[in-house]
């Protein structure tokens, strides 16, 4: 003899309220969600779009009518970007080899500080970690602009000298002024996410591995590591896309000879305010890299924000 189990509605009792989770999941995998998520990314691309078939078009196209009519009036050249990356007046091709240059130490190197700071704070004992840290995670407040003057004169001053005034090489730094900035700028974050991280990881693991005879150097390296590498890709994705963009800090620490696409872009804009087949082939070459970079890492990029999130 079976039973049905009762209605709860029947009986007078409402039944259970959804969990906050569960009602946000069910209102975001909605139709309407869908459809509104689905005109967000169209609108989102419509200026990308625009900007790629721009820099393709002559440059009298360019000037005569809008992107949209290549419908219309089709027309395609490799111009543009011949004339920007070899040409004698623009020859970006430099400055795109300058951005790798600058870029790709600015995320190894705060990375590699950043795990060994935050694997110390975690899980060693040694006096004043506490204030320490929380000094660390204070820095994050300090607008970057007010830091410019005082780290430029720390340059330039004896006894690092790091910025002649004078000289082969005056004005201005090296690539290294470049990279001892921008890991300046990125260590409190990136101590105080992959501390976040670290912290979540269960003690006992630790412990196990410890009985086990490994010290810190084999943990870190055979346990944390493996470990945190989506927390690690997650701060590589945006120190890159910070670093790939940045203006300010380039133009103020480096050279002529040292400057990224951004600061050969930004003169352009300015000296070459109307010829748009340049800017646009430019602009284009400038955003394609980090573009590449998050789309082939994306995954890595939301498994790095979620990692840690839920303990357990």
């Amino acid at each position: 003899m079976t039973t049905a189990n009762p209605d709860l509605t029947e009986l007078g009792t409402p039944p259970p309220p959804e969990s906050v989770p569960t009602s946000a999941r069910k209102a975001l995998s909605s139709p309407w969600a869908s459809l509104a998520a689905v005109v967000i990314a169209v609108l989102w691309t419509i200026p990308t779009l625009g900007l790629l078939i721009t820099s393709f078009r002559p440059e009298s196209d360019i000037t005569s009518s809008g992107w949209w009519t290549i419908i219309s009036n089709p027309g395609f050249t490799l111009d543009n970007y011949d004339e920007v990356l070899h040409g004698s007046d623009t020859n970006l091709a430099t400055y795109f080899v300058n951005s790798l240059v600058i870029t790709l130490p600015a995320v190894i190197i705060p990375i590699s500080i950043a795990t060994l700071a935050a694997y110390a704070f975690v899980w060693t004992r040694f006096p004043g970690r506490d204030i320490l840290f929380i000094s660390i995670f204070a820095l994050q407040i300090v607008p970057i602009q007010v830091t410019l003057i005082p780290l430029l004169k720390l340059y330039v001053q004896p006894p690092f000298n790091l910025m002649p005034l004078s000289g082969p090489d005056a004005p201005g730094g090296g690539f290294y002024t470049l990279w001892l900035s921008h890991t300046i700028f990125a260590l409190p974050l990136a101590i105080y996410l992959l501390h976040n991280f670290m912290s979540q990881i269960p003690g006992e693991l630790i412990e196990s591995a410890r009985v086990d005879g490994a010290g810190h150097v084999q943990i870190f390296t055979r346990i944390m590591l493996p470990l945190m590498a989506p927390a690690i890709a997650a701060f590589a994705i945006l120190q890159f896309l910070w670093v790939w963009n940045d203006l300010l800090v380039a133009i103020t620490f480096g050279s002529p000879n040292t400057f990224p696409l951004t600061a050969r872009l930004a003169e352009l804009s300015g000296t070459r305010g109307n010829d748009w087949f340049l800017l646009s082939a430019g602009a284009f070459v400038a955003l394609i890299v980090p573009l590449i970079v998050f789309l082939s890492l994306q995954r890595y990029f939301v498994r790095g924000l979620l990692a840690g999130s839920v303990k357990g």
